[in-house]
């Protein structure tokens, strides 16, 4: 975002001035009294300089000063940006419908086949159809729960990759990654695309999506993301992703037989289309775009919760003590912790929550319409978390919230209408791949920057620095 932003702010400076100019000769007639506070604001630009590299922070700095909800400008865009529980829920409980629209963003667009996936797609019909057929074919619990032997073959690879290093330097970020990408890669695809080709493409991708695209808020400037070299580098990825979906689907199309049993999620896309079992006709296209989501937000979003509960439980001892604990009680010598064990791991459930409370995976979530919800403040939000900047994973046991969106302290995931229908699935890797990695190791830290909480922005707010360990058998 800093590099599309100075070229910017370059470009625009001629514009400003020379408003500046003009607005000192003439004044506003309308007060604007019914509109929330808001921020100073630049011509042109409007509030974007002051957005910085963490959006998320500096927004919630503004609110400090302006209220938990304020107005402001990105470009000519005007944002509502809700920063407390009572504004959150209020956008998406009782006036939900109204705010479960999607701006058209240029870079989703082009990336996700004019926005045909389910994070990014406008409200209405097609939404409604698309969504229905991930949450009843793709997501439901009986499918989730179909994938268990995938997610168990590609958790005991990364426990024997462990045990292989024999107590040597681990990048254990590399591997969480890896496992991430593996599993969705054979839930989605049908088999792993091992190599460095197919990881540097989903990490262009999305890296990408975390961009910001000056043509989205300030139509006029949209020559500034052509400079910059951003539709290119775009319109590549796309590019090259289709081309590698087209291959995916031609393979699925042409195989012999099959277990419908282990059908992955293209072989289930294929039959739901070759058997017209939704309203309209699922073209390719629309085919590529759900697959597509399963890996730019999956993967992402599921690999980085993963490294932050790892690195918080490392920098807590205590914690690491209990967790540690648990998991023996519960494992009781056998090779690996089971899923249908996990409910049982009532202290493994609290450090994920107060995992996903301090470092909520988008903070600001995919925006609706207009408007910005900052999970990431309404979690640090001192009237209603105690110590909210301390890690206690001890204030989620014997309490009832949850992230799955019926409690508005705690919305990593969204909530209503547009909340995450993954939820999940991709809870179920991370439950399942921490629970065996404190079972089966004792993990220790290497080089002082691996519990460095600093954060790299994206799709996802990334830690910055890998985590370094050494691991030595606990069992």
């Amino acid at each position: 975002m800093s590099f599309n932003l100075q070229v910017l702010i370059f470009a625009s400076l001629p514009f400003i001035l020379a408003l500046f100019v003009l607005k000192s000769y003439v004044s506003p007639s309308n007060s604007h009294k019914d509109l929330p506070p808001s921020p100073p604001k630049l011509p042109i630009i409007g509030n974007l300089h002051q957005l910085g590299s963490s959006p998320h922070r500096a927004l919630h700095a503004m609110a400090q000063t302006y209220g938990p909800l304020m107005l402001i400008r990105l470009g000519s865009v005007p944002v509502l940006v809700a920063s407390s529980v009572e504004a959150a829920l209020e956008i998406m409980k009782p006036h939900d419908l109204v705010f479960s629209n999607r701006p058209k963003l240029s870079i989703p667009s082009r990336i996700l086949y004019s926005s045909k996936d389910i994070a990014f797609s406008p409200y209405g019909e097609y939404w409604r159809q698309i969504k229905s057929i991930a949450v009843l074919h793709l997501l439901s619990n009986k499918r989730v729960q179909s994938y268990r032997h995938v997610r168990e073959e590609e958790m005991a690879l990364v426990i024997d990759k462990i045990q292989k290093a024999d107590g040597s330097v681990v990048n254990l970020s590399e591997l969480l990654i890896s496992l991430t990408n593996n599993v969705i890669c054979r839930v989605a695809l049908g088999r792993k695309y091992e190599g460095g080709k197919f990881n540097n493409l989903l990490h262009r991708a999305v890296g990408l999506l975390g961009c910001f695209s000056v043509g989205s808020y300030i139509p006029c400037l949209r020559w500034v993301d052509k400079l910059s070299g951003l539709e290119r580098r775009v319109d590549k990825v796309a590019k090259e992703f289709d081309e590698f979906l087209e291959g995916v689907i031609y393979e699925h199309v042409n195989k012999k037989g099959g277990d419908v049993k282990c059908q992955d999620l293209v072989d289930v896309l294929l039959d739901i289309q070759r058997n017209n079992m939704t309203g309209f006709p699922l073209e390719n296209e629309m085919i590529k775009a759900l697959i597509l989501d399963m890996f730019l937000a999956g993967t992402d979003t599921t690999f980085t919760s993963l490294e932050w509960a790892i690195c918080e439980v490392l920098r807590h001892p205590q914690a690491m003590k209990e967790l540690q604990e648990e998991a023996l009680k519960i494992g009781q010598g056998r090779s690996m912790i089971a899923e249908d064990q996990l409910e049982k791991m009532v202290y493994l459930n609290a450090v994920l929550k107060e995992t996903l409370r301090l470092h909520s995976p988008i903070p600001l979530l995919v925006p609706r319409t207009q408007v910005y919800i900052n999970a990431w403040a309404i979690s640090r939000d001192p009237s209603m978390w105690e110590a909210p900047e301390e890690f206690r994973p001890e204030r989620f046991l014997n309490n009832p919230i949850d992230y799955k969106g019926f409690h508005f302290e705690l919305i990593p995931f969204g909530a209503g209408r547009r909340g995450c229908p993954g939820i999940q699935f991709a809870m179920i890797i991370n439950q399942f791949a921490l629970a065996n990695l404190v079972y089966k190791f004792d993990l220790a830290v290497v080089g002082k920057d691996s519990l460095d909480i600093s954060e790299t922005n994206g799709l996802a707010v990334h830690k910055k620095r890998p985590l370094l360990v050494s691991a030595t058998p606990s069992v």
